[in-house]
């Protein structure tokens, strides 16, 4: 298998695992607000990455960019989520949704103007491809025809939110560079943890579960295992390959959101949003090429 096939299915397993989180984390929300569901799938993810870097002896010998980055980094992750979970609040999902999908063109515009990154010709066709079927695929068209088109409220914060996460990544694979991806998945989701902490405090949000019943915690578990499991194969795909590839197909993960919407909740699909789940997957097939 060659690098740039095994960096595209790692941008693949990166999809699925945070639509699938996206979709959890959208349902608890509504019952619990955003900052709940947040903070515990993040604190699970970095156990869980903690418990496997301890069993592989993967947590000696970090460098000390790689140290001074990793707070960046966390910073960042947290800011991406934050502004996208206000967005949400703000304004309507599906604009939002949309508009998140920016954050891998700021990923590949930062690889490509400081990183000396580049794409061949199929790939930067499939990489937009991508980016523009996952754009399609995230806009309710009904609700805008019925509603109008508002793209003040929440846009802002996105915007924001998509800045933040598309130089995360670029700050992520200069740390997967150097110490490698489960070391960086590590020292970026501690990172998180005690950014969410801090601002617990700072901000006095609660983030007690009392009185969850069983299936949400085991919900929490499961967002936070897919959660860093998405985290860790990007991390990955980007230290043996190219951010400039990895994350725009990681950044269809609204496909994998909206699939299985329609599957468990029954939402129904519009053919706009058909036809950019489609392009989304003909994009990433693609930049495999």
């Amino acid at each position: 298998m060659t690098t740039t096939l095994l960096s595209a299915l790692l941008g693949v397993c990166g999809m699925f695992g945070w639509g699938l989180y996206d979709f959890l984390g959208g349902v608890l929300s509504k019952r619990m607000g955003s900052f709940v569901p947040l903070f515990w799938s993040q604190a699970v993810g970095a156990a869980t990455i903690g418990v496997v870097a301890w069993v592989v002896g993967g947590t000696t010998g970090v460098p000390t960019r790689s140290l001074l980055l990793a707070p960046v980094a966390a910073a960042l992750y947290c800011g991406g989520y934050l502004c996208f979970f206000a967005g949400f609040q703000k304004g309507d999902v599906s604009v939002v949704a949309a508009a998140m999908n920016l954050w891998a063109v700021v990923t590949m515009v930062v690889a490509f103007l400081f990183m000396g990154q580049r794409l061949s010709t199929s790939q930067t066709v499939g990489a937009f491809t991508i980016i523009a079927g996952a754009m399609l695929a995230s806009v309710d068209w009904g609700r805008l025809r019925r509603q109008g088109f508002h793209v003040s409220l929440g846009v802002r914060e996105t915007l924001l939110g998509a800045f933040f996460f598309g130089v995360y990544w670029n700050v992520s694979e200069v740390i997967s560079e150097d110490v490698g991806w489960l070391r960086t998945t590590l020292l970026v989701k501690t990172g998180v943890v005690l950014v969410l902490l801090a601002l617990s405090v700072l901000k006095r949000r609660r983030f007690r579960t009392d009185g969850a019943q069983a299936r949400t915690v085991l919900t929490l578990v499961a967002m936070g295992v897919v959660e860093v499991c998405a985290v860790a194969a990007v991390n990955y795909g980007i230290a043996i390959g190219d951010a400039i590839l990895v994350t725009p197909i990681a950044s269809a993960l609204s496909v994998v959101t909206i699939a299985l919407a329609v599957v468990v909740l029954r939402d129904r699909v519009s053919a706009p949003q058909a036809v950019g789940m489609t392009m989304a997957v003909a994009g990433i097939v693609a930049t495999a090429l």
